[in-house]
């Protein structure tokens, strides 16, 4: 990836100004939009409103934009999808990771945690990760470099951590998303002594609360969607903290499909520098109520949105809590 420094004058400016007040309109937006469906059932519905909301959103933004984190390839539109251009095409040319809807289910259920984000780079500032499912670990910041390891035992690191905050084993949480296929890894984590939050969906929100004193979860460990392990990363980017990320290429078309994305090592360890590199912002919208945010609140006349903000250059991190008026408005319509 290109250093800040071997950036074109045109690519460096989009990392000075501060286009992320810009971008919290577009996550409000789609939660906006998603959240007439909470509760409802249909998932389809829901995850389609966020997409045109977002889309309508951001092309109303003087960037120069591609999606290269999104739901998928162009023939599965109405998704916004990877290699869409976005913005009015006037301004900063940049690369977008976004997810109009993450935890569809916990939206359509009215579960906790559903939230609609994005995040805004340099060009080729991301990787390109396809969607397939990523080993995770994460943790805050103000920890020592390298307190946890991907390929450390789950007793190892939970110990090492420990030691780093100083704190007692039975006090230490670690989040995980609640699947069939991590019932060793709960068991391991169990027999060593720390607690454990069982998420259903929403593994961005998962590794964000971990770099959020007021989240109470110390640790993400486990196995999501790739593309959302990318998101997590730029956060953390934000906020500060630790993440490393492996794909899991299982099958021969996996890793045919990370190959055209440039992932030559099918086996490697990806440190969230390496995930996102240089400046990024990033903004998440709560839908339903969650850990970190709070989701939207409906009344006569619009509504309320609870939004994070954050830059990683300044390490600036914004909580807007907006009231949008319904009569004056169109932004949910």
């Amino acid at each position: 990836m290109p250093s800040a420094a071997a950036l074109p004058p045109r690519t460096r400016s989009a990392l000075d100004r501060n286009l992320a007040l810009e971008f919290c309109r577009v996550t409000e937006a789609a939660a906006l939009a998603a959240a007439k469906w909470l509760g409802r059932g249909d998932e389809t519905a829901a995850d389609a409103a966020a997409v045109r909301a977002m889309r309508w959103a951001l092309s109303g933004l003087d960037i120069d934009g591609r999606v290269v984190i999104g739901e998928g390839e162009r023939d599965q539109a109405p998704m916004l999808y990877i290699g869409e251009q976005v913005g009015t095409g006037r301004g900063p040319k940049v690369d977008i990771a976004l997810d109009p809807l993450e935890g569809t289910t916990l939206c359509a259920t009215g579960g906790d945690n559903s939230i609609t984000v994005m995040a805004v780079a340099a060009e080729g500032h991301f990787l390109a990760a396809p969607d397939v499912y990523m080993e995770k670990i994460a943790v805050g910041n103000d920890l020592p470099e390298g307190v946890v390891d991907l390929d450390d035992s789950p007793a190892r690191n939970l110990r090492n951590l420990v030691r780093a905050k100083k704190i007692d084993m039975p006090d230490a949480v670690v989040c995980i998303l609640d699947r069939p296929r991590h019932e060793e890894l709960i068991a391991k984590v169990r027999e060593a002594g720390a607690r454990i939050r069982l998420i259903r969906d929403g593994d961005v929100a998962g590794v964000m609360a971990t770099a959020l004193p007021e989240s109470g979860i110390d640790m993400y460990m486990g196995i999501g969607g790739a593309p959302e392990g990318v998101l997590a990363a730029a956060a953390l980017s934000c906020t500060g903290g630790q993440m490393m990320g492996r794909l899991m290429l299982s099958t021969a078309d996996h890793i045919a499909r990370a190959k055209t994305m440039g992932v030559t090592d099918p086996n490697k360890v990806y440190t969230r520098e390496e995930m996102v590199a240089g400046h990024v912002m990033f903004a998440a919208t709560g839908v339903t109520d969650g850990t970190i945010l709070r989701g939207v609140r409906r009344n006569r006349q619009g509504a309320l949105t609870d939004t994070l903000v954050m830059r990683s250059q300044t390490g600036t991190v914004r909580r807007i809590q907006a009231t949008h008026d319904y009569t004056r408005k169109t932004l949910a319509s």
